[in-house]
């Protein structure tokens, strides 16, 4: 229904529809916003009784700072969570294969996936939730989700993250997870970082990966095979203010006041209309999973090797994205891969 101009969701809808909608939105609002709402809390109890909380729990972070630099501290409780389940069905996401994608369980992987979007929902939802198809046909693997550092720094949502799975996307933290002798992990980075999310408008995918060569560096030095990954819809979900000026502040604010987290201006839908919001919009999300490229481990690799792989991966996401785009997206004649 439609009311001056504003699109409004239906009065009767299946009460599995109103979990998935909570779901997202409080997802999106601890991702978006917990960490501040962390640091104004701990604010405000320092002008109250409880104001020893405080002081005691930074005392904690303090000491426990390393944490996502070596493993995270995951929590099966909390990963196993229902809220998990209607976040992935919200969109909802689903995960693809490619037919000739295996795993070896004595090796560690690097997912290395793209875009990055406002926020990354594929990569949070289709490889690293326990209710997502790629845990249930991959149990025996210990999924990691790669973020900022500041991340598992900011006070309270910390906690969450690193019981969902989060670690550091620092080169510290990939290679603690990446060098683990027993095998069995995965490492879900976002090479393109918080920078991509810029490009993400929907309908358009530009991969920032040109000049990101770190994380092929750290898989030569650790053996670990790079998997091409790409989430299929994950632009649609917000539109996004795309002005020259406007970035240049946006850059500003991000690496200066910011914590590397990029200050995006966005839309989406709101919980009861569909026209205007800060909640993702309900568009579906398939990640392909490519072909691991096979890595071979050198303690110091040279740059022309680390600019051969990372050709060779280059070449392979372009690949992906250039036959799935016909099952996975509309009007696929029209749509480019534009690399950054």
């Amino acid at each position: 229904m439609k009311l001056l101009g504003i699109e409004f969701a239906p009065l009767v809808l299946p009460m599995h529809r109103r979990y998935e909608t909570l779901a997202v939105a409080s997802w999106f609002f601890l991702v978006a916003f917990g960490g501040l709402t962390g640091l104004l809390v701990c604010l405000y109890l320092l002008f109250t009784r409880l104001w020893w909380l405080v002081p005691l729990y930074a005392t904690w972070t303090y000491l426990d700072r390393h944490v996502g630099e070596s493993g995270g501290r995951g929590n099966v409780w909390v990963q196993n969570w229902r809220w998990w389940y209607h976040l992935k069905n919200y969109f909802p996401v689903e995960t693809h294969c490619v037919p000739s994608f295996s795993l070896d369980p004595t090796r560690n992987y690097l997912f290395c996936c793209f875009p990055h979007g406002i926020i990354p929902v594929g990569p949070f939802t289709a490889l690293a939730n326990t209710w997502s198809n790629f845990r249930k046909s991959y149990p025996e693997f210990t999924v990691k989700l790669a973020v900022l550092h500041a991340l598992v720094l900011l006070p309270i949502v910390r906690e969450l993250g690193l019981a969902y799975g989060t670690i550091s996307c620092s080169i510290k933290s990939l290679n603690y997870e990446l060098s683990r002798p027993e095998g069995g992990h995965i490492v879900n980075l976002m090479p393109g970082g918080a920078v991509e999310a810029y490009n993400s408008q929907p309908g358009k995918y530009k991969f920032v990966v040109k000049k990101r060569k770190g994380f092929v560096k750290v898989a030569l030095k650790n053996g670990s095979p790079l998997v091409p990954v790409i989430a299929f819809g994950e632009t649609d979900l917000f539109r996004q203010i795309d002005n020259r000026v406007l970035r240049n502040v946006q850059e500003f604010l991000r690496k200066y006041f910011f914590l590397g987290l990029p200050p995006v201006v966005f839309m989406g839908r709101g919980f009861f209309q569909y026209s205007f919001g800060m909640i993702p919009r309900r568009k579906p999300i398939t990640t392909v999973v490519g072909t691991p490229i096979e890595v071979t481990k050198l303690e110091n690799p040279t740059n022309e090797q680390v600019e051969e792989l990372h050709d060779k991966f280059v070449q392979a996401l372009v690949a992906l994205f250039d036959e799935y785009k016909y099952k996975y997206l509309e009007n696929p004649e029209d749509q480019y891969l534009e690399l950054q």
